[in-house]
Protein backbone atom coordinates (compact mmCIF):
# COMPACT_ATOMS: atom_id res chain seq x y z
CA UNK A 1 0.00 0.00 0.00
CA UNK A 2 2.72 2.63 1.08
CA UNK A 3 4.64 1.49 -2.53
CA UNK A 4 1.31 2.23 -4.27
CA UNK A 5 0.63 5.69 -2.56
CA UNK A 6 4.46 6.68 -3.28
CA UNK A 7 4.14 6.06 -6.98
CA UNK A 8 0.76 7.47 -7.38
CA UNK A 9 2.18 10.64 -5.05
CA UNK A 10 5.31 11.03 -7.36
CA UNK A 11 3.42 10.34 -10.60
CA UNK A 12 -0.61 10.39 -10.57
CA UNK A 13 -0.40 14.01 -8.13
CA UNK A 14 1.79 16.21 -10.20
CA UNK A 15 -0.07 15.47 -13.41
CA UNK A 16 -3.39 16.12 -11.70
CA UNK A 17 -2.39 18.94 -9.75
CA UNK A 18 -1.18 20.81 -13.06
CA UNK A 19 -4.87 19.90 -14.71
CA UNK A 20 -6.58 21.57 -11.62
CA UNK A 21 -4.14 24.55 -12.12
CA UNK A 22 -4.10 25.05 -15.95
CA UNK A 23 -5.63 28.47 -16.82
CA UNK A 24 -7.88 27.39 -19.72
CA UNK A 25 -9.63 25.00 -17.71
CA UNK A 26 -10.43 27.42 -14.64
CA UNK A 27 -11.57 28.98 -17.20
CA UNK A 28 -14.10 26.75 -18.55
CA UNK A 29 -15.01 25.55 -14.95
CA UNK A 30 -15.62 29.35 -13.96
CA UNK A 31 -17.38 29.92 -16.95
CA UNK A 32 -20.10 27.27 -15.97
CA UNK A 33 -20.26 27.91 -12.37
CA UNK A 34 -21.11 31.52 -14.04
CA UNK A 35 -24.06 30.26 -15.08
CA UNK A 36 -25.46 29.14 -11.83
CA UNK A 37 -27.65 32.13 -11.22
CA UNK A 38 -29.35 31.86 -14.21
CA UNK A 39 -29.77 28.26 -14.86
CA UNK A 40 -30.70 27.40 -10.87
CA UNK A 41 -34.15 30.05 -11.59
CA UNK A 42 -34.63 28.18 -14.40
CA UNK A 43 -34.15 24.52 -12.40
CA UNK A 44 -36.67 25.99 -10.12
CA UNK A 45 -39.11 27.22 -12.59
CA UNK A 46 -38.78 23.79 -14.36
CA UNK A 47 -39.62 21.50 -10.68
CA UNK A 48 -42.79 23.84 -10.04
CA UNK A 49 -43.87 23.20 -13.43
CA UNK A 50 -43.16 19.35 -12.95
CA UNK A 51 -45.73 19.76 -9.17
CA UNK A 52 -48.05 22.46 -10.79
CA UNK A 53 -48.73 21.04 -14.23
CA UNK A 54 -47.31 17.59 -15.42
CA UNK A 55 -48.05 15.83 -12.14
CA UNK A 56 -51.63 17.86 -11.76
CA UNK A 57 -52.66 16.89 -15.46
CA UNK A 58 -51.21 13.33 -15.29
CA UNK A 59 -53.75 12.85 -12.42
CA UNK A 60 -56.76 14.47 -13.87
CA UNK A 61 -56.46 17.79 -11.28
CA UNK A 62 -57.27 19.85 -14.40
CA UNK A 63 -58.87 22.16 -12.64
CA UNK A 64 -55.90 22.83 -10.02
CA UNK A 65 -53.98 23.22 -13.32
CA UNK A 66 -56.05 25.96 -14.97
CA UNK A 67 -55.91 28.28 -10.90
CA UNK A 68 -51.92 27.52 -11.19
CA UNK A 69 -52.01 28.87 -14.72
CA UNK A 70 -50.36 32.08 -13.96
CA UNK A 71 -48.00 30.90 -11.71
CA UNK A 72 -47.16 28.07 -14.80
CA UNK A 73 -46.76 30.46 -17.77
CA UNK A 74 -44.28 33.04 -15.17
CA UNK A 75 -42.16 29.71 -14.58
CA UNK A 76 -42.40 29.54 -18.63
CA UNK A 77 -40.68 33.00 -18.89
CA UNK A 78 -38.14 32.04 -16.54
CA UNK A 79 -36.89 29.13 -18.17
CA UNK A 80 -37.12 31.08 -21.67
CA UNK A 81 -34.36 32.96 -19.89
CA UNK A 82 -32.30 30.85 -18.52
CA UNK A 83 -32.34 27.15 -19.48
CA UNK A 84 -33.68 28.09 -23.05
CA UNK A 85 -30.81 29.83 -23.99
CA UNK A 86 -28.00 28.37 -21.35
CA UNK A 87 -25.53 28.36 -24.51
CA UNK A 88 -25.61 32.19 -25.04
CA UNK A 89 -25.68 32.78 -20.83
CA UNK A 90 -22.39 30.72 -20.92
CA UNK A 91 -20.82 32.44 -23.80
CA UNK A 92 -20.38 35.47 -22.17
CA UNK A 93 -19.54 33.62 -18.43
CA UNK A 94 -16.56 32.12 -20.35
CA UNK A 95 -15.61 34.83 -22.25
CA UNK A 96 -15.46 36.87 -19.09
CA UNK A 97 -13.14 33.92 -17.27
CA UNK A 98 -10.81 33.38 -20.11
CA UNK A 99 -10.17 37.14 -20.61
CA UNK A 100 -9.61 37.03 -16.95
CA UNK A 101 -7.12 34.73 -16.63
CA UNK A 102 -5.06 36.21 -19.28
CA UNK A 103 -5.13 39.43 -17.27
CA UNK A 104 -6.95 41.35 -20.02
CA UNK A 105 -10.45 43.36 -19.33
CA UNK A 106 -12.86 40.35 -18.70
CA UNK A 107 -15.99 42.37 -20.01
CA UNK A 108 -14.63 42.92 -23.50
CA UNK A 109 -13.93 39.21 -23.47
CA UNK A 110 -17.55 38.29 -22.60
CA UNK A 111 -18.73 40.63 -25.61
CA UNK A 112 -16.36 38.90 -27.87
CA UNK A 113 -16.54 35.54 -27.19
CA UNK A 114 -21.45 36.40 -26.78
CA UNK A 115 -20.46 37.59 -30.55
CA UNK A 116 -18.24 34.85 -31.80
CA UNK A 117 -20.91 32.33 -30.86
CA UNK A 118 -24.05 34.24 -32.41
CA UNK A 119 -22.49 34.27 -35.70
CA UNK A 120 -22.55 30.59 -35.87
CA UNK A 121 -26.26 30.16 -35.73
CA UNK A 122 -28.30 29.71 -38.47
CA UNK A 123 -30.56 32.69 -39.22
CA UNK A 124 -33.78 31.43 -40.68
CA UNK A 125 -36.05 28.65 -39.78
CA UNK A 126 -38.68 26.34 -42.12
CA UNK A 127 -42.28 26.41 -41.27
CA UNK A 128 -44.67 23.55 -42.67
CA UNK A 129 -48.39 24.23 -42.78
CA UNK A 130 -50.73 21.63 -43.18
CA UNK A 131 -54.63 22.19 -44.96
CA UNK A 132 -57.37 20.29 -44.81
CA UNK A 133 -57.60 19.51 -48.20
CA UNK A 134 -55.52 19.89 -51.62
CA UNK A 135 -53.83 22.62 -53.08
CA UNK A 136 -55.22 23.86 -56.69
CA UNK A 137 -52.02 23.28 -59.26
CA UNK A 138 -52.86 26.62 -59.91
CA UNK A 139 -51.89 27.94 -56.37
CA UNK A 140 -48.51 25.49 -56.44
CA UNK A 141 -47.35 27.82 -59.14
CA UNK A 142 -48.07 30.82 -57.02
CA UNK A 143 -46.65 28.88 -54.10
CA UNK A 144 -43.48 28.20 -55.62
CA UNK A 145 -42.81 31.77 -57.20
CA UNK A 146 -43.10 33.18 -53.56
CA UNK A 147 -40.24 30.98 -52.75
CA UNK A 148 -41.89 28.22 -51.08
CA UNK A 149 -42.84 24.95 -51.80
CA UNK A 150 -45.96 22.46 -51.47
CA UNK A 151 -45.25 18.54 -50.65
CA UNK A 152 -48.01 15.75 -50.07
CA UNK A 153 -50.03 18.25 -51.96
CA UNK A 154 -51.74 19.73 -49.06
CA UNK A 155 -48.63 21.34 -47.15
CA UNK A 156 -46.95 24.70 -47.49
CA UNK A 157 -43.28 24.51 -46.59
CA UNK A 158 -41.27 27.90 -46.43
CA UNK A 159 -38.49 29.77 -44.89
CA UNK A 160 -38.24 32.66 -43.34
CA UNK A 161 -34.70 34.70 -42.55
CA UNK A 162 -34.36 35.95 -39.02
CA UNK A 163 -35.41 33.44 -36.87
CA UNK A 164 -32.62 31.49 -33.85
CA UNK A 165 -33.24 28.23 -33.67
CA UNK A 166 -33.77 27.59 -29.63
CA UNK A 167 -34.24 24.31 -28.88
CA UNK A 168 -30.80 23.05 -31.60
CA UNK A 169 -28.22 25.65 -30.92
CA UNK A 170 -29.59 28.03 -28.02
CA UNK A 171 -29.82 25.55 -25.13
CA UNK A 172 -27.54 22.96 -23.85
CA UNK A 173 -27.00 21.23 -27.41
CA UNK A 174 -24.97 24.90 -28.55
CA UNK A 175 -22.43 24.36 -25.63
CA UNK A 176 -20.15 23.27 -27.42
CA UNK A 177 -19.83 25.35 -30.30
CA UNK A 178 -19.71 27.76 -27.82
CA UNK A 179 -17.06 26.42 -26.02
CA UNK A 180 -14.99 25.87 -29.26
CA UNK A 181 -15.33 29.87 -30.65
CA UNK A 182 -15.30 30.91 -26.95
CA UNK A 183 -11.38 29.57 -26.98
CA UNK A 184 -10.82 30.84 -30.65
CA UNK A 185 -11.97 34.38 -30.33
CA UNK A 186 -11.11 35.18 -26.47
CA UNK A 187 -7.12 33.86 -27.23
CA UNK A 188 -7.14 35.77 -30.57
CA UNK A 189 -8.38 38.83 -28.36
CA UNK A 190 -6.06 38.48 -25.35
CA UNK A 191 -2.89 37.81 -27.33
CA UNK A 192 -3.57 41.31 -29.34
CA UNK A 193 -4.18 42.78 -26.44
CA UNK A 194 -1.10 41.34 -24.61
CA UNK A 195 0.80 42.47 -27.81
CA UNK A 196 -0.43 46.19 -27.57
CA UNK A 197 -1.96 46.14 -30.77
CA UNK A 198 -4.50 48.23 -29.94
CA UNK A 199 -5.86 52.33 -30.18
CA UNK A 200 -3.89 54.08 -27.59
CA UNK A 201 -6.29 56.82 -26.60
CA UNK A 202 -4.94 59.99 -24.60
CA UNK A 203 -4.61 59.84 -20.56
CA UNK A 204 -7.23 62.43 -20.32
CA UNK A 205 -9.89 60.18 -21.68
CA UNK A 206 -12.32 58.39 -19.03
CA UNK A 207 -10.92 54.84 -18.52
CA UNK A 208 -14.06 53.46 -19.77
CA UNK A 209 -14.25 54.80 -23.32
CA UNK A 210 -9.96 54.28 -23.21
CA UNK A 211 -10.87 50.57 -22.53
CA UNK A 212 -13.73 50.23 -25.15
CA UNK A 213 -11.09 52.02 -27.58
CA UNK A 214 -8.40 49.34 -26.86
CA UNK A 215 -10.45 46.60 -27.66
CA UNK A 216 -11.82 47.41 -31.07
CA UNK A 217 -8.74 46.07 -32.94
CA UNK A 218 -8.49 43.09 -31.25
CA UNK A 219 -11.99 42.29 -31.06
CA UNK A 220 -12.27 42.82 -34.77
CA UNK A 221 -9.39 40.61 -35.56
CA UNK A 222 -11.29 38.05 -33.46
CA UNK A 223 -14.62 38.49 -34.92
CA UNK A 224 -13.47 38.44 -37.85
CA UNK A 225 -11.34 34.99 -37.91
CA UNK A 226 -14.58 33.30 -36.69
CA UNK A 227 -16.82 34.77 -39.27
CA UNK A 228 -14.08 33.00 -42.11
CA UNK A 229 -13.90 29.86 -39.89
CA UNK A 230 -17.80 29.62 -40.28
CA UNK A 231 -17.84 30.86 -43.94
CA UNK A 232 -15.40 29.38 -45.36
CA UNK A 233 -16.56 25.32 -43.45
CA UNK A 234 -20.61 26.55 -45.19
CA UNK A 235 -18.76 26.81 -48.20
CA UNK A 236 -16.85 23.31 -48.30
CA UNK A 237 -19.48 21.24 -46.54
CA UNK A 238 -22.73 23.10 -47.39
CA UNK A 239 -23.61 22.91 -43.68
CA UNK A 240 -23.52 25.50 -40.83
CA UNK A 241 -20.44 24.58 -38.62
CA UNK A 242 -22.41 24.65 -35.05
CA UNK A 243 -24.74 21.29 -36.45
CA UNK A 244 -21.40 20.13 -37.44
CA UNK A 245 -19.96 20.25 -33.93
CA UNK A 246 -23.03 19.05 -32.46
CA UNK A 247 -23.20 15.77 -35.05
CA UNK A 248 -19.22 15.01 -35.08
CA UNK A 249 -18.07 15.89 -31.63
CA UNK A 250 -20.94 17.14 -29.16
CA UNK A 251 -23.45 13.50 -29.71
CA UNK A 252 -20.60 11.05 -29.63
CA UNK A 253 -19.16 12.37 -26.97
CA UNK A 254 -22.63 12.07 -24.94
CA UNK A 255 -23.24 9.19 -26.22
CA UNK A 256 -19.97 7.77 -24.62
CA UNK A 257 -21.14 9.30 -21.08
CA UNK A 258 -23.65 6.87 -20.87
CA UNK A 259 -21.43 3.77 -21.01
CA UNK A 260 -20.93 2.49 -17.12
CA UNK A 261 -16.85 2.53 -18.34
CA UNK A 262 -17.13 6.21 -18.40
CA UNK A 263 -19.40 7.19 -15.42
CA UNK A 264 -17.10 4.49 -13.08
CA UNK A 265 -13.81 6.07 -14.59
CA UNK A 266 -15.08 10.18 -13.52
CA UNK A 267 -16.53 8.45 -9.92
CA UNK A 268 -12.82 6.63 -9.17
CA UNK A 269 -10.58 9.58 -10.73
CA UNK A 270 -12.71 12.36 -8.62
CA UNK A 271 -12.05 10.13 -5.49
CA UNK A 272 -9.00 8.86 -6.22
CA UNK A 273 -7.98 12.73 -6.12
CA UNK A 274 -9.62 13.50 -3.19
CA UNK A 275 -7.67 11.01 -1.59
CA UNK A 276 -4.21 13.03 -2.59
CA UNK A 277 -5.87 16.47 -0.57
CA UNK A 278 -6.78 17.42 -3.91
CA UNK A 279 -10.64 18.86 -4.59
CA UNK A 280 -11.67 16.25 -7.21
CA UNK A 281 -14.56 17.52 -8.24
CA UNK A 282 -12.96 20.71 -9.17
CA UNK A 283 -10.41 18.58 -11.42
CA UNK A 284 -12.94 16.80 -12.89
CA UNK A 285 -15.12 19.67 -13.44
CA UNK A 286 -14.47 20.86 -17.00
CA UNK A 287 -15.32 17.19 -18.36
CA UNK A 288 -18.16 16.99 -15.54
CA UNK A 289 -19.94 20.30 -17.05
CA UNK A 290 -19.01 19.95 -20.88
CA UNK A 291 -20.24 16.30 -21.02
CA UNK A 292 -22.94 15.53 -18.25
CA UNK A 293 -23.70 19.01 -17.57
CA UNK A 294 -24.46 19.36 -21.52
CA UNK A 295 -27.09 16.43 -21.20
CA UNK A 296 -28.31 17.46 -18.00
CA UNK A 297 -29.27 20.91 -19.83
CA UNK A 298 -30.80 18.98 -22.20
CA UNK A 299 -33.09 16.78 -20.14
CA UNK A 300 -34.44 19.85 -18.28
CA UNK A 301 -35.56 21.71 -21.61
CA UNK A 302 -37.25 18.07 -22.69
CA UNK A 303 -38.57 18.22 -19.50
CA UNK A 304 -40.03 21.62 -19.30
CA UNK A 305 -41.46 21.03 -23.13
CA UNK A 306 -43.18 17.76 -22.64
CA UNK A 307 -40.20 15.94 -24.53
CA UNK A 308 -38.86 12.31 -23.99
CA UNK A 309 -35.78 12.73 -22.23
CA UNK A 310 -33.01 12.67 -24.13
CA UNK A 311 -30.20 11.06 -21.29
CA UNK A 312 -30.37 8.86 -18.30
CA UNK A 313 -26.92 9.81 -16.84
CA UNK A 314 -26.19 13.79 -16.41
CA UNK A 315 -24.09 15.37 -13.91
CA UNK A 316 -26.96 15.77 -11.30
CA UNK A 317 -27.38 11.97 -11.13
CA UNK A 318 -23.87 12.01 -9.49
CA UNK A 319 -24.63 13.95 -6.99
CA UNK A 320 -28.28 12.88 -6.27
CA UNK A 321 -27.19 8.90 -6.03
CA UNK A 322 -23.48 8.54 -5.43
CA UNK A 323 -22.58 11.11 -2.69
CA UNK A 324 -24.46 11.81 0.13
CA UNK A 325 -22.72 13.94 2.34
CA UNK A 326 -19.84 14.75 0.04
CA UNK A 327 -17.37 12.93 -2.47
CA UNK A 328 -16.72 9.21 -0.48
CA UNK A 329 -19.91 9.53 0.98
CA UNK A 330 -18.78 10.63 3.92
CA UNK A 331 -22.40 11.03 5.46
CA UNK A 332 -22.35 7.66 6.21
CA UNK A 333 -18.80 7.32 7.69
CA UNK A 334 -20.14 9.64 10.41
CA UNK A 335 -23.07 7.51 10.81
CA UNK A 336 -21.01 4.36 11.16
CA UNK A 337 -18.38 6.35 13.67
CA UNK A 338 -21.42 6.93 16.13
CA UNK A 339 -22.18 3.41 15.97
CA UNK A 340 -19.58 1.59 16.08
CA UNK A 341 -16.44 3.85 16.50
CA UNK A 342 -14.95 3.32 20.41
CA UNK A 343 -11.94 6.48 19.63
CA UNK A 344 -12.80 9.81 21.54
CA UNK A 345 -11.06 11.58 18.73
CA UNK A 346 -13.18 10.07 16.13
CA UNK A 347 -16.49 10.96 17.82
CA UNK A 348 -15.24 14.37 18.13
CA UNK A 349 -14.63 14.97 14.35
CA UNK A 350 -17.85 13.09 13.66
CA UNK A 351 -19.82 15.29 16.03
CA UNK A 352 -18.65 18.45 14.13
CA UNK A 353 -18.76 17.12 10.92
CA UNK A 354 -22.63 15.98 11.21
CA UNK A 355 -24.33 19.26 10.46
CA UNK A 356 -22.54 20.09 7.63
CA UNK A 357 -22.29 16.92 6.16
CA UNK A 358 -25.98 16.95 6.34
CA UNK A 359 -25.98 19.36 3.71
CA UNK A 360 -22.82 18.11 1.58
CA UNK A 361 -20.44 19.76 2.81
CA UNK A 362 -17.46 17.09 4.15
CA UNK A 363 -14.23 19.42 4.41
CA UNK A 364 -13.96 18.38 8.12
CA UNK A 365 -14.38 15.46 7.75
CA UNK A 366 -12.28 14.81 5.28
CA UNK A 367 -9.10 17.26 6.69
CA UNK A 368 -10.44 16.43 10.22
CA UNK A 369 -10.45 12.64 10.47
CA UNK A 370 -8.19 12.58 8.00
CA UNK A 371 -9.14 10.81 5.17
CA UNK A 372 -6.87 12.41 3.05
CA UNK A 373 -3.77 9.97 3.19
CA UNK A 374 -5.26 7.89 5.62
CA UNK A 375 -4.36 4.21 4.35
CA UNK A 376 -6.96 2.79 6.39
CA UNK A 377 -9.91 4.89 5.00
CA UNK A 378 -8.15 4.78 1.09
CA UNK A 379 -10.04 1.79 -0.06
CA UNK A 380 -14.31 2.68 1.46
CA UNK A 381 -13.32 6.47 0.30
CA UNK A 382 -12.99 5.05 -3.23
CA UNK A 383 -15.16 1.62 -3.03
CA UNK A 384 -18.20 2.85 -1.95
CA UNK A 385 -19.06 5.75 -4.71
CA UNK A 386 -17.78 3.21 -7.31
CA UNK A 387 -20.52 0.59 -5.82
CA UNK A 388 -22.93 3.12 -5.49
CA UNK A 389 -22.68 4.35 -9.08
CA UNK A 390 -23.11 0.44 -10.34
CA UNK A 391 -26.34 0.42 -8.63
CA UNK A 392 -27.14 3.75 -9.70
CA UNK A 393 -26.36 2.96 -13.20
CA UNK A 394 -28.36 -0.73 -13.29
CA UNK A 395 -31.67 1.35 -11.63
CA UNK A 396 -31.66 4.05 -13.80
CA UNK A 397 -30.48 2.18 -17.32
CA UNK A 398 -33.39 0.08 -16.38
CA UNK A 399 -35.77 2.60 -15.81
CA UNK A 400 -36.41 1.12 -12.42
CA UNK A 401 -36.33 4.85 -11.39
CA UNK A 402 -36.58 7.95 -13.82
CA UNK A 403 -33.64 10.40 -15.07
CA UNK A 404 -32.44 13.08 -13.42
CA UNK A 405 -34.41 15.96 -15.01
CA UNK A 406 -33.82 19.04 -12.32
CA UNK A 407 -30.78 20.66 -11.34
CA UNK A 408 -31.27 21.05 -7.43
CA UNK A 409 -28.50 23.01 -5.28
CA UNK A 410 -25.01 20.70 -4.38
CA UNK A 411 -26.43 21.80 -0.25
CA UNK A 412 -29.53 20.03 -0.60
CA UNK A 413 -29.69 17.11 1.86
CA UNK A 414 -29.75 13.60 0.09
CA UNK A 415 -32.69 11.55 -0.54
CA UNK A 416 -34.70 15.27 -0.48
CA UNK A 417 -31.98 15.99 -3.27
CA UNK A 418 -33.01 12.89 -5.24
CA UNK A 419 -36.71 13.00 -4.59
CA UNK A 420 -36.77 16.92 -6.33
CA UNK A 421 -33.77 16.19 -8.96
CA UNK A 422 -36.06 13.03 -10.63
CA UNK A 423 -38.66 15.68 -10.87
CA UNK A 424 -40.79 13.62 -7.89
CA UNK A 425 -40.03 10.63 -8.24
CA UNK A 426 -40.76 8.21 -5.06
CA UNK A 427 -38.36 5.20 -6.49
CA UNK A 428 -35.26 7.71 -6.30
CA UNK A 429 -35.84 7.98 -2.38
CA UNK A 430 -36.04 3.82 -2.46
CA UNK A 431 -32.65 3.83 -4.91
CA UNK A 432 -31.01 6.47 -2.37
CA UNK A 433 -31.64 4.83 1.09
CA UNK A 434 -30.43 1.36 -0.83
CA UNK A 435 -27.17 3.19 -1.40
CA UNK A 436 -27.16 4.77 2.06
CA UNK A 437 -27.15 1.28 3.25
CA UNK A 438 -24.31 0.23 0.89
CA UNK A 439 -22.23 2.61 1.68
CA UNK A 440 -22.71 2.20 5.76
CA UNK A 441 -21.96 -1.49 5.10
CA UNK A 442 -18.69 -0.22 3.25
CA UNK A 443 -17.59 2.04 5.65
CA UNK A 444 -18.51 -0.17 8.88
CA UNK A 445 -15.66 -2.43 8.69
CA UNK A 446 -13.11 -0.08 8.70
CA UNK A 447 -14.60 1.84 11.57
CA UNK A 448 -14.06 -1.12 13.49
CA UNK A 449 -10.81 -1.71 12.27
CA UNK A 450 -9.59 1.73 13.30
CA UNK A 451 -10.87 0.61 16.81
CA UNK A 452 -7.51 -0.93 16.56
CA UNK A 453 -4.97 1.37 15.43
CA UNK A 454 -2.81 4.06 17.43
CA UNK A 455 -3.64 7.55 17.31
CA UNK A 456 -0.41 8.76 15.46
CA UNK A 457 -1.26 5.29 13.02
CA UNK A 458 -3.90 7.03 11.77
CA UNK A 459 -2.24 10.60 11.88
Amino acid sequence: MQGLMFWMEKHLIPIAAKIGNEKHLVALRDGFIGTMPATMAGSIAVLLNAFLRDFPTTWGFTGFVKTMQPIIDINGYVWLGSLAIVAVIFSVAFGYNLAKVYHVDPLSGGVVALAAFFMGLTQSAVANLTLSEKIPTTMIHLIEEAGGSVTNGDTIVSSAWGFFNFDLHMGGSGLFSAIIFGFISVIIFSKLMLANITIKMPDSVPPAVSKAFAAIIPACVALYTCGLINYGFAKATGLPMIDWITATIQEPLLNLSQGFGAVLLIVFLIHLLWFFGIHGDNVMAPVLSTIWGNAMNQNMNAFQNGQAIPYKWVQGTFQAFIMPGGSGATLMLIVAIFLFSKRSDSKTVAKLGIGPGIFNINEPIMFGMPIVLNPLYMIPMILAPCVMAGVAYFATMNDLVSPVVVSVIWVMPPVINAFLATGGDWRSIVLSLINIVIALIIWTPFVIAANKVKLDDVD
